[in-house]
């Protein structure tokens, strides 16, 4: 029965080799202090450009990825924290309310944890760690050069040998206004170019949460209004995001202003438009503006030995 699911798991991978990751979720911490980091696939790789949003042209990307499905939320920084001595700040609303007023080098900070925790490369380079003296979670990240592995001299910010990472602009673009199916971008991230309906919280197709009273204050992650044509949740209204991009699209200067968009809970619909895009200090955090993490596609044979170890395969021998 085992090698009948085995391969019936293996034809779905070899023939639809994006089915395996399409919804996955990736698992970081230990004991009290787990928490799960829910991706969605961002396929088609090389698509075509918008020329009406902002910056234009934006949301080429040519390879796949993954986009995190909801907002990083307050309980996984406070777990982050604990595990690995961050000193990340934040607002306070509730454990599974959007992790906001944590600044993008905080928000690097985090993401870095991700990786090494992960076993995988720390996307952002800053000059003291967690525990070295004159540790500063706020402080600017250095830019990374020739003699780094994983310099990547299209973006001094990400190092290429990661696993995690803040979306570029045209990442987080094609996720948010992207529909692979009709090859075209929508004006709002749930896939229409129409208002899309306010809400407090909730599911709905077609929903995003804005136009409520500041004191209302965002919807926890997971009732964050209508899907993207990806499925991604919340990339229009709830809080704001930060963008990986610096604001002038360089990424030179670490210093420089960071791209955040996508509205929040309190302000109108033109901030949910693919046109509207705002900068912000990388050093500074706000309560209205918080992030979600982008990943790589794993390798087929990381899918492979995750339909292997699933049906306690992974170490049978033919005997």
């Amino acid at each position: 029965m085992k090698l009948i699911r085995f391969c019936a798991l293996l034809l779905t991978v070899l023939t639809f080799p994006n089915a395996a990751d399409r919804s996955a979720a990736d698992i970081f911490g230990s004991g009290l202090n787990t928490f799960d980091i829910d991706f969605v696939s961002i396929r088609n790789p090389g698509n075509a450009a918008d020329t009406t949003g902002a910056p234009n042209p934006v949301g080429s990307v040519t390879y796949s990825y993954r986009m995190g499905k909801y907002e990083i939320s307050e309980q996984m920084i406070e777990k982050a924290n604990t595990l690995g001595s961050l000193g990340i700040t934040k607002t306070l609303r509730g454990a599974d309310k959007p992790a906001t007023g944590v600044s993008w080098n905080g928000a690097a900070r985090f993401i870095n944890w991700l990786n090494i925790s992960s076993g995988s490369t720390p996307v952002y380079k800053f000059a003291l760690q967690p525990g070295d003296v004159g540790y500063a979670v706020n402080a600017n990240i250095l830019l990374w050069n020739p003699a780094d592995a994983g310099y990547n001299p299209n973006n001094l910010y990400r190092n290429s040998l990661a696993k995690y990472f803040l979306p570029s602009v045209d990442e987080w673009y094609k996720a948010a206004y992207f529909d692979p199916n009709g090859g075209v971008y929508y004006d709002y991230p749930t896939g229409s170019n129409s208002v899309p309906t306010e809400v407090a919280s909730g599911t709905t197709a077609g929903t995003a949460v804005y136009g409520q009273s500041f004191a209302t204050g965002p919807a926890d992650i997971t009732l964050a209004g209508g899907l993207s044509p990806y499925g991604t949740m919340g990339q229009g209204g709830n809080v704001f995001e930060l963008e990986e991009t610096d604001f002038d699209l360089l990424n030179g200067p670490s210093s420089s202003a960071r791209g955040v968009r996508g509205g929040n809970w309190s302000f109108n619909s033109d901030f949910l438009l693919a046109a509207n895009r705002s900068a912000f200090d990388p050093s500074s955090g706000s309560g209205i503006i918080g992030f979600r993490v982008a990943s790589v596609i794993p390798e087929p044979s990381t899918v492979l030995l995750g339909a292997l170890a699933s049906v306690g395969l992974l170490g049978w021998r033919r005997r």
